[in-house]
């Protein structure tokens, strides 16, 4: 999945985010609405990481995304 399908479907991930990055706000998570250079911001502030481990935790978010919601949608098209 690439940041843009995150971006798109933000709404659908941003309660993911919170579970993973406890310290963001609903504010936060507004704000950021998908900007993953914003995301990385936010969690290289609150948790007082190098902007290096906080894309790594960010890449590693993105990996942990659940695919099944994009293949269930190409099913539907067939």
């Amino acid at each position: 999945m690439n940041w843009d399908q995150i971006q798109g479907k933000w709404k659908q991930y941003k309660g993911q985010a919170k579970v993973k990055w406890g310290k963001l706000t609903d504010d936060d998570l507004a704000a950021i609405s998908g900007n993953r250079d914003q995301l990385v911001g936010k969690v290289q502030e609150y948790y007082g990481l190098t902007k290096e481990n906080a894309q790594a935790q960010v890449d590693e978010f993105i990996q942990t995304l659940p695919p099944e919601a994009e293949q269930a949608r190409g099913a539907s098209h067939r």
